[in-house]
């Protein structure tokens, strides 16, 4: 069997199973865990630095990478912001909860989706293939950089949002209040 489809066999459900999970948590009451939150914003910021190093001093290095994700950032965090005036905050006897809007994290994933779908089967045609057709070469998409930094600057966003009003929760709090952390 082809080294290549057993791979492929072995990953695209695993995926499939994450964005499963990424989905579905978007949707519906949810307790704030602070500590999987900054965990969250740790790596997010982890990768988004990942990112940015190869668009600066790599090999593949360019102004239009660099714009790419900080525009990204810049749109995503917007959108976080607005994802945040949109949720809505609960007390329950069991701690501070929230619910997000379910449409902004759904776009904003989708277009994450779509835009790595897009970038794999371009990458699956062959590299002649894809500098025949006018794309750029793999890893050098200021298109690709854009949808990350969105996907990204959202998430960190928001996240720290989330913790900056369970803060203020905590502060104000009745006694008997339980906080989920």
């Amino acid at each position: 069997m082809n080294p290549q489809l057993i791979g492929m066999l072995i990953s695209v459900p695993l995926m499939a199973w994450g964005i499963y999970r990424r989905v579905r948590s978007s949707f519906g009451r949810q307790p704030i865990r602070t500590k999987r939150m900054v965990a969250r914003i740790v790596i997010l910021s982890l990768v988004v630095v990942g990112f940015a190093i190869p668009a600066v001093v790599g090999p593949l290095a360019s102004v239009q990478l660099v714009e790419g994700l900080l525009g990204g950032l810049l749109v995503g965090s917007l959108v976080g912001y607005a994802g945040l005036r949109l949720t809505r905050f609960e007390t329950t006897p069991e701690g501070d909860r929230f619910i997000p809007n379910p449409w902004l994290g759904a776009v904003v994933t989708a277009l994450f989706l779509g835009r790595v779908a897009y970038r794999f089967v371009v990458a699956s045609t062959g590299a002649t293939a894809v500098a025949a057709q006018g794309h750029p070469p793999i890893g050098n998409s200021p298109l690709t950089m854009l949808v990350l930094g969105l996907t990204f600057g959202y998430y960190i966003c928001y996240y720290a949002g989330l913790l900056v009003h369970h803060r203020r929760w905590k502060a104000t709090a009745p006694a008997g209040a339980v906080a989920l952390d």
